[in-house]
């Protein structure tokens, strides 16, 4: 058997999800021994982001899709909120939890507003309110509303598609997200971009998201706690990611945690928590002269160039913005290299790799600017980490067990 609880979580306004509780949960198949699930308790608070984490065939995902009864349980019960939803009418059940999975799941015969627009209709929605939903929907995962409503599937790359099948499952505003490996059909660079979205979204939604992947650098990142799980899904640790990062429960827990792990609490550490650099900034049909005397006066050679509702569009250098009419249309550089207050410094040092201006342009709720990160603020970042590592007084294995335990973090 499998435990760990946490107490229920002080009321939070801004918290719109709901606690998940599993109950002995267990899942047994039939002409089979051991069970695929086994007896598992745990408790995943409401607006936060679980990630279960563990080798193949250890019952991850088949307990992420009990909790929507995609595959029922023959054992056990499920609480969402404080209702016990193990034996209601699972269509009902799963209207009310959204899901994504890999590759998006799209039906490639219905439009992107289409394929948004399922759940609403089947919850009876009227024609008005379910367009409105869309449009915001889209707008919502950085997707322009009058370019891609009326796309189909085949029509949009791996990120977007992603993108819409995250919209599709938020369609019905439900409190809970399961996630079945998301990002894992789509290229590295993509998949860094979807994960800062997603931690993006959820700085604004504070949805309960359980989220099933095999990379625990993935669940490093994304998640608030990390559940890591043996065969039968038996939690062997759960807890915040910095604490099984400095306190591994055991062998099988370092074996995930693998080697680098200084270098991994780079990942810990957002771009929201460290100070933001001011550039200069100039708007699409703004005024050149005046653009490159900003630019001039703080010593800079580049401007970002912003559109009438204050998103990045590119940069612009100085000597270009000395051709008349440089500011009147301006598009959009689909490679500018972008992140949100959420994500890591890690994921900005990777950016800054890339680009040729030694910061990396940072933007808020609905892609708003906000600032840069420079590259002495991530190189200060990592001098505070390793001092804090080397200071830091080591863990004997007897302390490590005990604290870093399964349900060691849940109760904080």
């Amino acid at each position: 058997m499998s435990e760990t609880t946490t107490e229920k979580p002080t009321a939070d306004e801004g918290v719109h999800g709901e606690r998940i509780l599993l109950e002995n949960l267990t899942k047994r198949y039939a002409g089979q021994d051991a069970a695929a699930v086994d007896s598992v308790t745990m408790e995943i608070p409401a607006g936060e982001i679980v990630m279960l984490v563990g080798p193949s065939g250890c019952g991850k995902t088949t307990t992420m899709k009990m909790i929507n009864r995609l595959i029922e349980p023959t054992g056990g019960r499920i609480f969402i909120g404080d209702e016990d939803v193990t034996d209601t009418d699972a269509d009902d059940l799963r209207r009310r939890i959204g899901y994504v999975i890999q590759g998006a799941g799209l039906f490639p015969h219905y439009t992107v507003g289409q394929n948004i627009a399922i759940v609403p209709k089947l919850l009876g929605w009227d024609k008005k309110r379910i367009a409105a939903r869309v449009d915001e929907l889209l707008e919502l995962v950085n997707l322009e509303s009058d370019q891609y409503r009326d796309r189909y599937p085949r029509e949009l790359s791996g990120g977007q598609q992603q993108r819409v099948g995250v919209a599709r499952a938020l369609a019905a505003d439900p409190p809970v997200l399961l996630m079945d490996e998301p990002f894992g059909a789509v290229d590295p660079i993509t998949r860094q971009r979807l994960q800062d979205e997603l931690m993006r979204l959820q700085e604004e939604l504070r949805k309960t998201i359980v989220f099933v992947t095999h990379d625990f650098d993935e669940a490093v990142k994304v998640g608030d706690r990390i559940a890591i799980l043996d065969v039968g899904s038996e939690i062997v640790q759960y807890d915040t990611p910095e604490n099984i990062l400095a306190n591994p429960a055991n062998e099988f827990v370092e074996g995930f945690v693998g080697h680098g792990a200084t270098l991994k609490q780079l990942t810990l550490t957002r771009v929201r928590d460290v100070e933001l650099h001011e550039a200069a900034v100039t708007t699409i049909g703004g005024d050149p002269a005046a653009a490159a005397e900003t630019a001039r006066s703080m010593g800079r050679e580049w401007v970002i160039v912003l559109d009438d509702q204050q998103r990045p569009q590119r940069w612009v250098s100085v000597k270009d913005l000395q051709r008349p009419g440089a500011l009147d249309k301006v598009a959009r550089d689909q490679d500018l290299e972008v992140i949100s207050r959420a994500s890591t410094l890690n994921d900005a040092l990777d950016q800054m790799l890339t680009s040729s201006h030694g910061v990396v342009v940072v933007t808020g709720r609905r892609n708003k600017y906000e600032g840069v990160v420079r590259v002495e603020t991530i190189m200060e970042a990592m001098q505070s980490l390793q001092s804090a590592a080397s200071s830091a007084a080591p863990v004997s294995s007897a302390d490590a067990g005990d604290e870093g335990s399964a349900g060691s973090g849940a109760a904080q």
